[in-house]
């Protein structure tokens, strides 16, 4: 008997990518609860925070402050507070 393999969502990187540069042109700061509000969920919580890190890394975002998760998955957690980057898109 064979068991069915999951689908997994291949594309969720690259539109998590797209919805955090257009959350860094329409939003002063955003984090990833935000995110998390405009985005399907991702296949894997690890996910959210590699695709901020690929916008960082592509200097399209930079950190600015921490605050507390209102998400109830994230249980407060602590997670960082965003702004598009000095420079980018301009």
């Amino acid at each position: 008997m064979t068991t069915a393999m999951a689908l997994e969502d291949t594309d969720w990187a690259m539109d998590a990518q797209i919805a955090i540069a257009r959350l860094a042109i329409t939003e002063a700061q955003f984090s990833a609860d935000d995110l998390r509000r405009v985005l399907r969920p991702a296949p894997h919580p690890n996910h959210v925070g590699a695709a901020f890190l690929a916008c960082k890394n592509a200097g399209l975002i930079e950190p600015i402050n921490t605050t507390t998760s209102t998400s109830k998955s994230r249980n407060h957690g602590s997670l960082k507070v965003w702004r598009r980057a000095e420079g980018a898109g301009r």
